[in-house]
């Protein structure tokens, strides 16, 4: 059986620990000048190295060499059965699976014997967060006066767990994520000595997926070594489930352009070819980071190629500040959000309507034009009741009281015609109310009758708040607007099944059956 990659590249000298000098450094002035500690706590994110400087310091404390400056040797017979796992005064343990207090007591009983090789016992408690309260309290008395050949180094990822009677006992190191370039580094020391063929631009990826943890990252390219192929971005991208940078900018495009299809189409179409929801909304809200440095004037900290930075310059053009922060807290929720386990993309969908909503610098689609009208209904179209004529507003205005029609009883406009502009009316619509635009989108059927346009709504409730005379003006304006007629506006209360008759009292029996999903057959 093959070893793991992490655990055939694990550091054995101080200097091959990336990332995490201010501890090293220390450590080694300790050991220079004899002032080793009984109890060390070591904290930090997962894969930091926390576990591989606990063991350096168990093989610099036993090394056999003569200059203390140059332990652990790695080459005495200490360092060599410390490396093969063989080394009898190196004892480590699980507190995930060994909590309790009987496990504890065993430790305390077996403390006091002599180290058998060694001058030291090392004592390496890995995830010593998880211990139960009765087994903390049975290792604070050990931990404040262990015998003189015990050492204790406590290894956490939840530092806040550790009940401040331990912390107090010990000597505390934070373990830092390691940068991104340190990452990409020692991957490709590690490519070449595996013989593997690995394209730039996925060693990048497999160092930003890791998040600051080598372990991580070395694991990853261990997962994608077994594939027996190049390593390319393409195959990375499979393997890791990751989606591509177009897929990203394509999904921003249609917030820009306020396409909510679009923006589905991108999703979905990423999650399709295997991408973990979570992680899009990782890389989205990476992205979306992208654009708020490009705005901040940061853009030399963005690690990414001149192509894409080149979108991403133009994307920060198109969104104000406020609008990129809100989107970034949005989609950083889906990545976040647990109530999606039944439906992986909800999240995501969910955070995309809800940005759809905040992105307010767009103009209106424009609205395909109408066949020709007689010149005395294009008079009628430009011309309001006081002979001014009419402009397509371009900023948001308040509603204004709306001329009476003087259109003629018979309809000027096909309800094809009319959905067929729908989404141009209610985009000026929004300029003036949101949430307006917001009822009229809900919206069951659209019907044309006459010089009327009939709104069928699936509740009486949402009919009463477009029916208000204030309400009624900024849609029969927008509808002027967009296509040059006039045209009543009224609501009807419609269900899937059926539509409320004109002549069904809406408070009555009937009007109560159809909402409840019947039909009006005769």
């Amino acid at each position: 059986m093959t070893q793991a990659f992490y655990r055939k590249w694990r550091p054995q000298k101080w200097d091959e620990v990336l990332g995490q000098a201010h501890i090293t450094d220390t450590l080694q002035n300790a050991l220079v000048g004899s002032r080793v500690g009984h109890a060390y706590l070591f904290a930090g994110p997962r894969g930091t190295g926390k576990t591989t400087v606990a063991r350096l310091l168990a093989k610099a404390v036993n090394c056999q060499a003569e200059d203390a400056s140059k332990r652990p040797c790695d080459e005495c017979e200490y360092c060599k059965a410390v490396n093969e796992n063989r080394f009898l005064d190196l004892i480590e343990i699980d507190a995930a699976s060994n909590n309790g207090v009987d496990d504890v007591r065993d430790l305390r009983d077996k403390i006091n014997f002599s180290p058998s090789q060694g001058q030291f016992k090392i004592y390496i408690i890995d995830e010593v967060h998880m211990l139960s309260t009765p087994a903390f309290n049975a290792l604070l008395k050990t931990l404040e006066e262990p015998p003189p050949h015990a050492i204790f180094i406590l290894a956490t990822t939840e530092i806040h767990k550790i009940p401040t009677t331990v912390l107090s006992r010990c000597q505390r190191h934070e373990f830092r994520r390691v940068p991104l370039d340190s990452i990409i580094q020692q991957l490709k020391i590690i490519a070449d000595g595996e013989k593997l063929n690995v394209d730039g631009e996925a060693t990048q990826l497999i160092a930003r997926q890791s998040n600051g943890g080598m372990r991580d990252a070395i694991s990853l390219l261990d997962q994608l070594s077994s594939t027996d192929e190049k390593i390319t971005l393409e195959l990375a991208q499979s393997v890791l489930g990751t989606a591509t940078n177009e897929t990203i900018i394509e999904l921003i495009d249609g917030i820009r352009d306020e396409n909510p299809g679009v923006g589905l189409q991108a999703i979905h179409r990423a999650l399709d070819a295997g991408s973990d929801p979570r992680q899009l909304a990782r890389q989205i809200v990476e992205y979306l980071r992208a654009l708020m440095l490009f705005q901040m004037g940061n853009s030399a900290q963005i690690d990414a190629t001149e192509d894409v930075k080149a979108r991403m310059d133009a994307h920060a053009k198109n969104f104000t500040a406020s609008a990129v922060l809100k989107m970034m807290r949005a989609f950083n929720s889906a990545a976040v959000d647990q109530r999606g386990g039944w439906q992986p993309s909800l999240g995501l969908e969910l955070a995309l309507a809800d940005v759809l909503e905040i992105n307010e610098d767009v103009e209106p689609a424009p609205v395909s034009k109408l066949p020709a009208k007689s010149k005395q209904d294009s008079a009628k179209a430009s011309v309001t009741s006081e002979g001014v004529p009419e402009q397509t507003p371009a900023k948001p205005t308040a509603p204004q009281p709306q001329a009476k029609s003087e259109a003629a009883s018979g309809s000027t406009i096909s309800t094809e015609e009319l959905v067929s502009a729908w989404p141009g009316i209610r985009a000026r619509v929004k300029q003036s109310d949101r949430n307006l635009e917001a009822l009229l989108n809900s919206c069951k059927t659209l019907e044309v009758k006459g010089n009327a346009l009939v709104i069928g709504m699936a509740s009486e409730v949402l009919a009463e708040k477009i029916e208000k005379p204030e309400q009624i003006a900024v849609v029969q304006k927008a509808i002027t607007s967009a296509l040059g007629i006039d045209l009543k506006v009224k609501t009807v209360v419609t269900t899937a099944k059926g539509k409320m008759p004109d002549d069904v009292d809406q408070n009555g029996l009937v009007a109560a059956a159809i909402q409840a999903g019947g039909e009006v057959v005769k």
